[in-house]
């Protein structure tokens, strides 16, 4: 234990954690600091789990930047926790964690979640602009209505009553990106010919498309709505 301790950043009630590559929380931590730590820093591990937070009934600040936190994530209930980054973790999507905040972290005023797909900012998401990130604000904020900052920024009193208004309705979904693009479908695997023109296979402009074909048509009832070719004719 006296070597694990030696990993262990100590000032005062703020206890850091950092680059150690730990899967899990040691156990060790909780039963040597989670009765008194009131700060803690788990930055740059490899961390799942929160589990192991259940001994740190008093901490008032929790930093968990640069881990492997997904969708399942859970906490402990800290009743004292005011402040609590999750910067750069794999949150996609974040619904059900802010449904469980409430009841984990009563007292939560400050919530950062930048660098995850889930939060859409600019400066981690190039592909996305400020609606979007408003949009993603308006959706914390009905889900957590007492908080006083939102990643870097402050929370307005307008954001506030603008999220109880249509924050149930700005829900973020997965990027658009992790589903392949029509475009790159096409090109890895070419569709077989077709008679309309190249205009009209792209499915995100559908439009009306006047141009020769070689194939006649008749109407819907029409052989059992089959092509005709010039040469059957």
């Amino acid at each position: 234990m006296a070597h694990n301790e030696s990993l262990v950043a100590l000032n005062g009630t703020h206890i850091s954690y950092i680059g150690h590559d730990s899967k899990d929380i040691p156990a060790f931590l909780g039963d040597t600091y989670g009765q008194f730590a009131r700060r803690l820093d788990l930055s740059f591990n490899q961390l799942r789990s929160l589990a192991g937070l259940k001994m740190f009934t008093e901490l008032e600040e929790l930093v968990v930047d640069n881990n492997l936190l997904g969708n399942d994530l859970r906490l402990p209930r800290l009743p004292n926790l005011h402040t609590l980054t999750l910067n750069k973790n794999q949150l996609t999507d974040i619904e059900a964690l802010l449904e469980h905040l409430p009841d984990a972290t009563p007292s939560l005023k400050y919530l950062s979640l930048l660098g995850n797909e889930a939060c859409p900012n600019q400066l981690v998401s190039p592909d996305k602009d400020e609606d979007d990130y408003q949009r993603y604000r308006y959706f914390v904020l009905h889900k957590l209505p007492q908080l006083k900052f939102l990643d870097t920024r402050k929370v307005s009193r307008k954001e506030v009553m603008e999220a109880q208004a249509r924050g149930a309705f700005m829900k973020v979904v997965k990027p658009k990106s992790e589903t392949p693009s029509f475009d790159a479908v096409t090109k890895s695997h070419p569709l077989p010919y077709t008679p309309l023109p190249q205009g009209s296979k792209d499915a995100r402009n559908h439009k009306g498309v006047f141009a020769k074909c070689r194939y006649i048509y008749y109407g819907k009832h029409s052989e059992g709505n089959r092509f005709i070719r010039n040469d059957q004719l």
